[in-house]
């Protein structure tokens, strides 16, 4: 079993490119299931194919879906929710309220993940490809497991020690005691979802990306975050390139021209994972035959179902006080480094080598107090946050 997940800004071409995705693992002979977790759907859209919260064969080896995470929770878990909002009702909160609290933070995000890895081990397809939701809901979609499991496990210990060792008494007269049963699953299921998202051979995270500087800067933040829950990112997408020799016009001249310098920016930045490039069409691109032709353009002879890259691209560990972000920089020749640190962007230079990082909070407020780079590794000591005032 395999999973890819797109992730990247809103409107960046995620879809089509999960969906050319898709269509060329079909090619290559992998029963293949794309799916999307955004909520405002356009899967069905780009293959042109009406599309339910239920896979849709599309051709011999292709299933398409776009979940349904309301209709998924309300009939999955809805007894779990109605059992919280009468507990807060009880302790005296107002109606409105209570149902609100009673949907635990991450619930609709869990259970989306939790459908897809249901889809892909029951449905005994070879890969499923996600269109995810654009980054930033992404990122927190991703790092929801081991914050439902922090608040699962507070719920849990609302059930006094005496319902429990009275449960199956109380069972046949409280039937909502189940609820603690059907937690209890949940939790393990959201354990087993954690040991699959970060486990490099099944799953693999891609960022699509356009030549544009926001773009490009939200795409270091999602890298940041996902290499710091230890999410396996194999590969970004360099989408709608305009080809130099294309360009006709003075404008579409300087529009390439200006591409071309954030496209060597993709290039410094996202060095060594691999990067693959998709042209601008000059027309809207759906259904099958564009996918494929788009899917065959952007990988050529490259596998797109196989793990494309192995290793961390960064690492931050504690030591004491200190926190040491580590960087492997394999091709870089070692040279002086340089360091320039302004809020949550670090800039580093090695030589001719050059790097605008993205910092997660926890290094954002720290001082950056030496670097050094050896046997490929940049490391870099942040020290205690400076005082305010």
């Amino acid at each position: 079993m395999r999973l890819i997940l797109y992730l990247g800004k809103g409107g960046v071409g995620k879809t089509t490119t999960a969906a050319a995705t898709a269509v060329r693992a079909t090619e290559l002979g992998y029963r293949t299931l794309v799916v999307s977790t955004d909520v405002a759907h356009s899967l069905a859209d780009a293959l042109d194919i009406p599309l339910g919260s239920l896979p849709t064969q599309i051709s011999d080896l292709l299933w398409g879906q776009e979940i349904n995470v309301l209709e998924e929770v309300r009939q999955n878990w809805g007894k779990l929710q109605k059992y919280l909002s009468a507990v807060l009702r009880r302790r005296g909160m107002d109606d409105v309220a209570a149902e609100e609290m009673a949907i635990i933070p991450g619930m609709e995000e869990v259970v989306s993940l939790l459908h897809i890895r249901r889809q892909a081990r029951d449905g005994h397809f070879d890969v499923v490809v996600v269109d995810a939701a654009p980054t930033g809901e992404t990122v927190r979609l991703l790092t929801m497991p081991d914050t439902f499991r922090w608040y699962a496990e507070r719920i849990l210990d609302w059930e006094p020690d005496t319902l429990k060792a009275a449960r199956p008494l109380v069972k046949a007269l409280v039937p909502s005691t189940d609820v603690f049963s059907s937690l209890e699953k949940l939790s393990r299921g959201v354990d087993a979802l954690r040991e699959t998202l970060i486990d490099p051979e099944v799953c693999s995270y891609r960022l699509v990306v356009n030549p544009e500087r926001m773009v490009i800067k939200e795409a270091q933040r999602a890298s940041t975050y996902l290499s710091l829950f230890g999410y396996p990112i194999d590969g970004v997408v360099l989408n709608r390139v305009i080809p130099p020799d294309s360009a006709e016009g003075t404008f579409m001249q300087e529009l390439a021209r200006i591409q071309q310098t954030y496209r060597q920016q993709v290039y410094d930045i996202f060095t060594p994972l691999p990067i693959w490039e998709s042209p601008y069409y000059a027309r809207d691109l759906h259904g099958l035959k564009d996918l494929s032709e788009v899917g065959n353009a952007l990988f050529r002879e490259v596998d797109p179902v196989r793990v494309q890259f192995r290793g961390t691209t960064q690492e931050i560990v504690r030591d004491g006080e200190t926190y040491i972000l580590r960087l492997p920089l394999p091709h870089v020749e070692i040279g002086k480094v340089s360091l320039t640190k302004r809020g949550d962007e670090l800039f580093v230079e090695i030589g001719n080598f050059r790097r605008d990082m993205i910092l997660p909070l926890v290094l954002a407020d720290r001082p950056a107090t030496r670097a050094t780079f050896r046997n490929g590794v940049l490391e870099v000591w942040f020290g205690p946050p400076e005082p305010v005032g």
